[in-house]
């Protein structure tokens, strides 16, 4: 495998990741409204009902999946398309995938609160991480 295969791997998995709490979230929201009587008119604004514990913390995990990682896909392609990686870069990637994935984890089962701060704090450590290089890269272009 190529250090570029290896650096764009984890950003396919975050998007693995992403598609994977989204078709969670699909089927506890079925779930919700079969099940649980969840009114499927609420999903037409998203207002008007109270939802069940679980469809809440599945949709705002969900929604914290395109709040963060955007900056590190957009870090990995702008890396990729100058053509520029290193060992560094590609442990960085994996170790932000592995954290995320830590993250989603106990955000979506145990949810305790000093676990999931911690794995978020990790990942955030690393991609400001990965964005110092790839600051000094772009200028030193």
């Amino acid at each position: 495998m190529t250090q570029k295969a290896a650096l764009l791997l984890p950003m396919v998995g975050m998007i693995f990741l992403t598609f994977g709490v989204m078709l969670w979230m699909l089927k506890l929201r079925y779930r919700a409204v079969l099940k649980d009587g969840l009114d499927p008119r609420y999903f037409r604004l998203y207002k008007d009902a109270e939802l069940p514990d679980y469809l809440v913390k599945i949709t705002q995990h969900f929604h914290n999946l395109l709040e963060v990682p955007p900056l590190f896909y957009t870090a990995i392609i702008l890396l990729t398309a100058l053509n520029i990686t290193d060992t560094f870069y590609v442990l960085l990637a994996w170790a932000f995938l592995l954290s995320r994935i830590a993250h989603s984890y106990i955000h979506t089962t145990s949810n305790k609160v000093m676990w999931r701060k911690n794995a978020f704090i990790v990942s955030i450590l690393i991609l400001m991480i990965l964005w110092i290089r790839v600051g000094i890269e772009v200028v030193s272009l």
